[in-house]
């Protein structure tokens, strides 16, 4: 076929319709889900096989070493995604980059396949350097497909987003069986497979895809420069990852794995408040510009400490359901991973309904601070009550499913306040000159509160579980009534934004990172 005649051929392919929609969306939807599915799928017996026993397969960590590479794991894979934006933008463009990271994540999983500890954390590198690249794209390729805007690009990444959550309701199913009943790095290797499926139907459907995620003619930027920067850093980086391991073999420094992971929160936190305070303090924006900004890190400052407890659903509270839950179900052990996609069915059942729920209640609808306060405290709930069951757990008592499933449910309904809002939120209080950076920290924000979740995980080994969950509730309950109380004053601050200043290209770019509006 000729250049002009395959051109031609990709026109026409691309304008086919897929329930009313781009055909290219059928092909991102799937992209999407299978690399979910290899996340959400290893991701449920990572902290599992960190502490199972050398004799049950497992690396026989010790509770606070595995929290500590959990948290660092889940905690770098989306703070991966800002890198992974900008080389998407500067070098590869976003339809290379996304084939790139998936290829990178499949072989970082079939790496840690092999029954080694080199193979394994190469594995874990390769697969926070694969995320940042696909995670970001993929969702900005949804945006090209509907240049137009509007209502229905809305309803386009609703449709998206449904795939994000099948595939984490399924990845824990298939990976957590294979892992927890039969060896588990084929739980590993089957999520690799899920995302070499992904791969294969991203290229088969590339063709529907049309201008998607590629950049022509004068757009293309001179990449050397670019380049350059990037092997900087990647030397910068390497190079102190090297000399830290030199002086830890050395003795010069004394760091446990989990001493690391509690440094990398700090940084991350203190380079946050650094960052927003030189913007508050040293600007030249506005006053009303420096008010939202204010409000920007409340919300930054509010959605850490939910993902913190949120997503203690693959750490603490996958302990909990191994250790303490009873799981036998006619005469029949389910896998403690299986758990892991209770969150996924409940978004999938409630998302349509809160969707609902905003449109009907329409301007009596709680404001954003306020929705957010909500959020925490039924997070907050959630915890308190999985305290309650975890009190019956003395004397190597296990409790009902049922314990964790009531938490999952609330944790679910406080998600669907708070995500979907909060991302919302930024994209209409940053001033234009700052969005993509704005969303830069929401990025951070959620890293830091994956990091958090994880090194809580540590709080097994040092104190009761009923007292872990009813610390965490306590510190989100608290910071849900703060925000409801002065839900009010923070909704001056915001002043009045019209709807049309939501940047929708960047709030397309950059989902929030679980949920049936995130992923």
């Amino acid at each position: 076929m000729t250049g002009e005649g395959k051109d031609m051929a990709d026109t026409a392919a691309a304008s086919k319709q897929w329930f009313g929609h781009p055909r290219g969306l059928s092909t991102l939807f799937f992209t999407e889900m299978w690399e979910r599915f290899s996340y959400y799928g290893m991701r449920g017996i990572l902290l599992l096989f960190l502490v199972a026993t050398i004799g049950n397969g497992g690396f026989g960590l010790t509770d606070r070493t595995g929290a500590a590479i959990y948290g660092l794991y889940v905690g770098f894979v989306y703070l991966m995604a800002l890198p992974g934006g900008w080389i998407a933008d500067r070098i590869l463009g976003q339809r290379r980059a996304v084939f790139l990271g998936g290829c990178i994540i499949a072989a970082g999983h079939f790496s840690m396949a092999i029954p080694t500890v080199a193979t394994f954390y190469l594995g874990l590198c390769l697969i926070v350097m694969g995320t940042g690249l696909l995670k970001p794209n993929v969702s900005a390729m949804v945006a090209d497909l509907y240049p137009e805007g509007g209502n229905r690009r809305d309803a386009g990444f609703s449709i998206f987003y449904s795939g994000i959550n099948v595939g984490a309701m399924i990845g824990p199913l298939v990976c957590g069986f294979l892992g927890e009943k039969v060896n588990w790095h084929l739980g590993f290797g089957a999520a690799g497979v899920g995302m070499v499926l992904g791969l294969v139907q991203y290229r088969l459907g590339g063709k529907y895809l049309g201008q998607a995620g590629l950049r022509v003619g004068d757009d293309v930027p001179d990449a050397r420069p670019a380049i350059r920067r990037l092997a900087m850093g990647v030397v910068a980086v390497f190079g102190a990852i090297v000399l830290a391991a030199v002086l830890q073999v050395t003795g010069v420094l004394h760091l446990s794995l989990y001493g690391v992971a509690k440094g990398t929160g700090f940084f991350m936190l203190g380079l946050a408040l650094l960052y927003f305070g030189s913007i508050i303090f040293f600007s030249k924006l506005s006053a009303a510009e420096k008010k939202r900004i204010l409000v920007i890190f409340v919300f930054f400052m509010a959605a850490v400490l939910f993902w913190a407890g949120f997503e203690q659903a693959g750490s603490s509270m996958n302990l909990f359901a191994e250790r303490m839950t009873q799981r036998v179900i006619f005469g029949w052990e389910m896998p403690a991973s299986f758990l892991q996609s209770v969150n996924s069915i409940f978004i999938i059942l409630l998302a349509p309904v809160f969707g609902a729920l905003w449109i009907r209640l329409g301007r009596r609808q709680p404001s954003t601070p306020a929705k957010m306060g909500f959020g925490l405290a039924f997070l907050a709930i959630g915890f308190l009550i999985l305290a309650w069951g975890a009190r019956f757990t003395t004397g190597g008592v296990r409790v009902s499913m049922l314990w964790l499933i009531i938490t999952y449910l609330l944790h679910t309904v406080g998600e669907l306040c708070l995500s979907p809002v909060g991302l919302s939120s930024v994209t209409k209080l940053s001033p234009k000159s700052l969005v993509g950076q704005m969303m830069g920290t929401w990025f951070m924000g959620t890293a830091l509160g994956n990091l958090i979740a994880g090194l809580a995980a540590g709080g097994f080994q040092g104190m009761s579980v009923a007292e872990l969950f009813s610390s965490i509730a306590k510190v989100t309950g608290v910071a849900g009534i703060v925000l409801l109380v002065l839900s009010r004053p923070i909704r001056r601050l915001m002043g009045t934004l019209p709807e049309d200043q939501r940047a929708p290209t960047v709030e397309a770019k950059t989902p929030t990172p679980h949920g049936a509006i995130s992923g």
